[in-house]
């Protein structure tokens, strides 16, 4: 069984040292480092360069999104070091902020131990974990925001770059649809669906697909 090094960022001392109780050891993982604030927590993470962080968002001195976004311009799209958001709070715009700014996933502070530690064994092996009730709130604002169609509005500079197919597949990604639906959907095999999401994920330098889905999101909204 191999070994997952973990970072804590957290400005309460509390939080961390219970967290560090609760994980350390269990599956292999080993919390190896813990900082305050964002800003010791980005110097920590560039130093030590653990497989997964767990971090606050609410913290003095640089709050745990902006954190997110110092690590994603310093570390190279394949080369980031996956960050779960761990927070009391799951108000949209929270959720919206952090996954924009690069994270990985967005738990609850009441997430239960176990499903904690599959977190960050899925986040250290290249997936996505969200909080249920996350995804719903995703798809929840598009599902209500205008079908302005993707490429023409938003701030993500990677839209305009989407080949007409690759719009479509995006839209399709941020319905909620698997790749075979999708295939289903556009009459393509699924081979050629894997293709464009890669590319899609390429061109907007998305770490997973639920990225995908906040770039449709601001699209939308213009």
């Amino acid at each position: 069984m191999g070994r997952t090094t973990v970072v804590l960022v957290d400005d309460e001392e509390l939080m961390r040292s219970g967290l560090a109780l609760l994980i350390d050891g269990a599956d292999g993982i080993e919390v190896v480092g813990q900082a305050a604030n964002g800003r010791e927590g980005v110097a920590l993470i560039n130093r030590l360069r653990p497989d997964v962080v767990l971090m606050d968002i609410r913290m003095p001195v640089m709050d745990g999104i902006a954190a997110v976004q110092a690590l994603a311009s310093a570390q190279a799209l394949d080369q980031r070091t996956p960050v779960i958001m761990l927070t009391a709070f799951d108000t949209d715009e929270f959720i919206v902020r952090s996954l924009r700014a690069g994270a990985v996933g967005f738990l609850l502070k009441s997430t239960p131990p176990e499903a904690l530690v599959a977190a960050i064994k899925a986040a250290a092996a290249g997936q996505q974990l969200l909080s249920p009730g996350v995804v719903d709130k995703l798809m929840a604002q598009v599902s209500n925001s205008p079908q302005r169609p993707v490429g023409t509005g938003g701030t993500h500079p990677g839209l305009a770059r989407l080949s007409e197919r690759e719009r479509e597949t995006a839209e399709l990604i941020a319905q909620g649809l698997t790749n075979t639906e999708i295939a289903a959907r556009l009459f393509i095999s699924p081979t050629t669906v894997k293709t464009h999401v890669r590319h899609i994920m390429e061109k907007l330098e998305a770490p997973s697909r639920i990225h995908i889905v906040i770039a449709v999101l601001e699209a939308r909204r213009g």
